[in-house]
């Protein structure tokens, strides 16, 4: 079997330059272990989970691989240095943030030997974790599923790489061998996807829901700013549609509702929701509406992507839904992805003369 060395692999002790990002609902223990086994980087998604539950999510991963894997922690969560010690005493291999952490943050993960990799959406921000200390970056794309900007991967990632001397890692748009070999030419370490690792077998995600985004082209994804205040790429649904179209009283009101759910769901106080609110607001440009919103997400994507109900849920995709057509095994995909890579190498090499 061919591999892939870079930057990347070396970091974090992989076999393939190949990451699963830590999708809510979606990246647990099964998917995670799958994706590491195959010699890739499995990232558990701990914003949905209590504390307790990315624990027990951790303990279940450990048994089912033996192999590097990270944490995804959202760095603006009030018990977020809970979670970061966590990792430390469990020596969790990577910590992933969706936000930039604190500089302390990073200097705490980093001393016990933990690689940090945040993920960012703009060279200037990747810049700023860079002088904090950050070990490498996944910087995604517009094409990108779930919360995502404006900026193509194809400009977005080259003016990072331009940005920074740490590692980065390429997301938003990747699928194949083809994607892979194209951000290795463009200087990245290695690609992360989402959407494609939604669509394997060890995905929990339920069969009917996979078939609703295998059935998906190009053109089948919106990207709204109904769901939680928050440019947020998701696929076209009637649920969808109709937020579009709803008035921001609606909005809000859905958004309490749901606030209330989640609440219920994750055991969390008032007092630590509204803390959080604060910390968001403070991290981020967000508006209180914006904020309130914010509530929204968690139980619509878990609608979906957990129960099943594509009528009350949400479903978080990226563009490259419309290109996807199976289900295969973390292994299959992965060996499939850098065999095809390093078949388009050879090639290009080959075109010197």
């Amino acid at each position: 079997m061919s591999s892939i060395r870079t930057a990347l692999t070396e970091l974090v002790g992989i076999e393939h330059p190949v990451v699963q990002t830590g999708m809510g609902w979606v990246a647990g223990p099964r998917l995670v272990a799958g994706t590491s086994n195959a010699g890739g980087l499995g990232i558990l998604a701990s914003a949905t989970m209590t504390y307790d539950e990315l624990a027990a999510a951790i303990a279940k991963t450990k048994t089912l691989t033996d192999k590097p894997f990270g944490v995804n922690i959202r760095a603006d969560a009030t018990d977020a240095p809970h979670r970061i010690d966590l990792l430390i005493r469990e020596k969790v291999r990577v910590a992933s943030f969706a936000l930039a952490p604190k500089q302390e943050l990073i200097a705490k993960l980093k001393a016990a030997g933990v690689v940090v990799i945040p993920s960012i959406g703009a060279a200037k921000h990747a810049k700023k974790v860079a002088s904090w200390g950050a070990d490498a970056v996944i910087v995604q794309g517009g094409e990108g599923g779930g919360h995502t900007g404006p900026v193509a991967t194809t400009l977005l990632l080259p003016s990072v790489l331009d940005a920074v001397d740490i590692p980065v890692v390429a997301a938003g748009g990747f699928y194949d061998g083809r994607g892979l070999a194209a951000a290795l030419a463009y200087g990245a370490a290695g690609v992360a996807m989402g959407t494609r690792f939604l669509l394997t077998q060890e995905s929990t995600v339920p069969d009917s829901v996979k078939q609703e985004y295998l059935a998906r082209g190009l053109q089948d994804t919106t990207v709204s700013r109904k769901v939680d205040g928050m440019p947020h790429r998701v696929l076209n649904t009637e649920l969808v549609n109709s937020l579009e179209h709803s008035g921001s009283v609606r909005g809000l009101v859905a958004a309490a509702r749901n606030a209330s759910k989640f609440k219920a769901m994750t055991g969390m106080k008032w007092s630590t929701l509204v803390k959080d609110g604060l910390a968001m607001r403070k991290s981020s440009d967000r508006s209180w509406q914006q904020i309130i919103m914010a509530a929204n997400t968690p139980m619509l994507l878990k609608a979906g992507l957990v129960d099943g109900d594509t009528a009350a849920g949400v479903l978080a995709s990226g563009q490259v839904v419309g290109l996807l057509d199976d289900l295969p095994t973390c292994k299959d995909l992965i060996d499939g992805i850098v065999a095809d890579a390093v078949k388009r190498i050879d090639a290009l090499g080959a075109l010197r003369h």
